[in-house]
């Protein structure tokens, strides 16, 4: 009788223990990524960056999430989830940054700290990440068609949606760059390619048949090249083009081998999703942003912090990477 006693105390104890620990579970303060589109390498890679920091950091409990297609509605769905469900806090890689002021002030309003990336002009958000000054990126990519195009000829831009703001900032940049060079004309600028690279081909064989004379693309989604470089490889005119985006080494290794695509350039995303949440982690435990610290996470070692589009802060890094077919190869996303 002692013995079951003593069995029936034990286990009284473990459901105590075991509700405590679900208890302590639950208070564990959540981060809560949210990316463009699941599936695309991209995104793929800043899960990694997100996984990254929930395991040096077991205080805190982070995910990512992603609508099946890049599709701006499906974005904000996904966040009203979040909302309903009070997580901590939301970082959110915006389809387009406007149609989220909306939820994303409900959140703020619900005590949910949001933290953004690539939407420098967000206003309810508490933090917004950029790699780095996208204007001058945009105007890199164009200076380097213009020295391949020999700074004459027709190019254009792609984009992943107009509603994407750093993709609309490096069109801008580019054809802001490109009028020093009176030579060189822009046709048919910021297609869309709502982040497919299908959608990339189809509008490249477009401009191709439209502009056969065509030497320059410019893209601006993480897959455009794709898209581009493939009708530019079927078209066989490797020689005549000159093509340069933002892509990732293993998406578009293929297109620099066959020299369809000329050069890509990226910021880590496995980076850009760590930053993501120790920002988040910080904002969380009530720590400043101070200009010129370290975050800790390459290019991002020496940010600029300046005023935000609302009530938050931008936060600046210098993470841009260059590769060609000479070094793309050392990079293995």
């Amino acid at each position: 009788m002692l013995a079951i006693c003593k069995l029936a105390a034990c286990a009284v104890a473990l459901g105590a223990l075991t509700a405590t620990t679900a208890a302590i579970a639950e208070e564990k303060p959540s981060i809560v990524t949210v990316v463009k589109v699941t599936g695309e390498n991209w995104f793929t890679r800043m899960n990694e960056g997100v996984d990254a920091y929930g395991k040096d950091n077991p205080g805190v409990a982070t995910s990512q999430v992603g609508p099946g297609k890049a599709d701006a509605a499906q974005q904000g769905r996904l966040i009203e989830d979040l909302v309903a469900k009070k997580v901590a806090a939301i970082a959110v890689v915006p389809m387009d940054a406007s149609a989220l002021e909306g939820v994303l002030k409900r959140a703020s309003q619900r005590g949910i700290k949001v933290i953004t990336h690539e939407a420098d002009n967000m206003k309810n958000t508490l933090v917004d990440i950029e790699a780095f000054d996208n204007k001058v990126f945009g105007a890199r990519f164009n200076e380097k068609i213009a020295e391949c195009m020999g700074k004459s000829g027709k190019w254009t831009s792609f984009v992943g949606s107009l509603g994407s703001l750093t993709h609309v900032q490096w069109a801008d940049g580019g054809s802001e760059n490109a009028k020093k060079y009176p030579e060189m004309e822009l046709v048919s600028e910021k297609n869309e390619s709502f982040n497919d690279a299908n959608r990339a081909y189809e509008k490249a064989r477009e401009i191709l048949r439209k502009y056969p004379d065509i030497k320059g693309f410019q893209g601006g989604s993480a897959i455009d090249v794709i898209g581009i470089g493939r009708a530019v490889e079927e078209a066989g005119l490797q020689d005549k083009t000159c093509v340069f985006g933002i892509g990732l080494p293993k998406d578009t290794g293929s297109y620099l081998e066959s020299g369809a695509v000329d050069g890509i350039s990226f910021w880590d995303p496995k980076d850009a999703g760590y930053v993501m949440n120790k920002v988040a982690d910080m904002v969380l435990k009530g720590e400043e942003l101070k200009d010129g610290m370290d975050l800790g996470v390459p290019g991002y070692d020496k940010v600029i912090v300046k005023k935000g589009a609302g009530d938050g802060v931008i936060v600046v890094g210098q993470a841009w990477v260059d590769v060609d077919k000479s070094n793309y190869a050392k990079y293995p996303f």
